[in-house]
């Protein structure tokens, strides 16, 4: 913008400034933090629509087809049909696009009450926390695609509390996430076959490391994703940490028998077991056995750069609870995928852009 312009805009701007002080409370602009309210009332009501006004009939070049009234981070505008058709606005909302990635963002961090709330401090607008569900629900949330190949992943479960009649106790159910490491996440309610075609349909390195805890469920999913001879599973080196610990007895047994599973020495693992018969041992040593090809040598696999612990995706679900679990949170069994959807697409980044 050259000096000309900026003159204009300065000389304009301070006329505006005198006719709206005029207009405002005396007691309003006795603190800065009633002149930064005041000075934004004014600008959402008499400034900023007819600047947006301006931009939308001479980006759109036409004024033709009935209008409407849309509810923006700049006030109330009125866009027509043609209008809308052209700037990319969705037909019968009340809500501008700009404005609706607000709430959607605000919304998947906390309750729709509390982004009521917090959208009016943060934009000046309001917009019913009912108005936030019925944004959030209407939104198709596309499961992103990944560019570049998928070295590693892993998956692992989550609990979303369910809805139920009053009275009656809570009902808790499974739901699955996974992290493509350092690309993507998306979380799944009782819908593994989606997880599945989502994961496969991404671009996926030659081998792909995959990991995770002890449960079958989870080395059922992954026995799904890619080939066989693609796939590096590895058992979560905490996990199996955690189930040696569960053993007890002896410190320095317990040292001897982590020390060989760093280096993926099952059979030296299970051989200091030998003088000792115990049924802790026998479940630890069966766990070893059903995980024996997932055991690799931790210690070597770590500093060629490979991670050995599900940290991301355990993270992962962490992130997530902190919406779906928020205090007092039940929800509808039909909302639960949609809800998991707009909160993975949150920290996958999607409304920051």
């Amino acid at each position: 913008m050259d000096a000309e312009k900026k003159a204009q805009i300065q000389a304009h701007a301070r006329g505006l400034a005198t006719l709206l002080y005029e207009e405002t409370d005396p007691e309003q602009v006795k603190t800065l933090a009633g002149i930064e309210a005041a000075v934004r009332g004014h600008l959402l009501e008499h400034v900023s629509p007819e600047i947006g006004g301006f931009f939308i009939a001479t980006s759109s070049g036409t004024t033709s087809g009935r209008k409407r009234s849309l509810d923006s981070i700049l006030g109330q505008l009125q866009v027509s049909e043609k209008q809308a058709q052209i700037l990319e606005v969705k037909a019968y909302t009340r809500w501008s696009p700009y404005l609706e990635q607000c709430c959607l963002l605000v919304s998947a961090n906390q309750s729709y009450e509390r982004a009521a709330e917090d959208i009016e401090v943060l934009t000046g607008v309001k917009v019913s926390h009912s108005t936030q569900q019925r944004l959030v629900h209407r939104q198709t949330f596309e499961l992103p695609q990944v560019e570049e190949p998928v070295e590693e992943m892993s998956v692992d479960g989550g609990k979303v509390r369910l809805r139920t009649p009053q009275g009656q106790p809570s009902e808790w159910r499974d739901y699955k996430a996974v992290n493509l490491h350092e690309c993507r996440v998306a979380a799944f309610f009782q819908d593994n076959e989606s997880l599945v075609n989502w994961v496969n349909g991404q671009p996926l390195s030659k081998p792909l490391t995959c990991l995770g805890d002890g449960h079958d469920g989870i080395w059922n999913i992954y026995a799904q994703v890619g080939t066989a001879a693609q796939r590096r599973e590895i058992l979560d080196w905490y996990h199996l940490v955690e189930n040696l610990g569960k053993v007890g007895g002896s410190q320095q047994r317990l040292n001897e028998v982590e020390a060989c599973l760093w280096q993926g020495n099952v059979e030296g693992a299970i051989a200091q077991f030998e003088d000792w018969q115990h049924e802790r041992v026998s479940i630890f040593i069966a766990y070893l056995n059903r995980h024996r090809e997932r055991i690799v040598n931790y210690g070597y696999y770590q500093a060629e750069g490979i991670s050995v612990g599900s940290g991301a995706i355990e993270s992962t679900v962490k992130q997530i609870g902190r919406r779906i679990k928020i205090s007092g949170a039940q929800w509808d069994k039909d909302n639960v995928p949609q809800v998991l959807k707009h909160r993975c697409a949150y920290l996958n980044g999607q409304f920051s852009k």
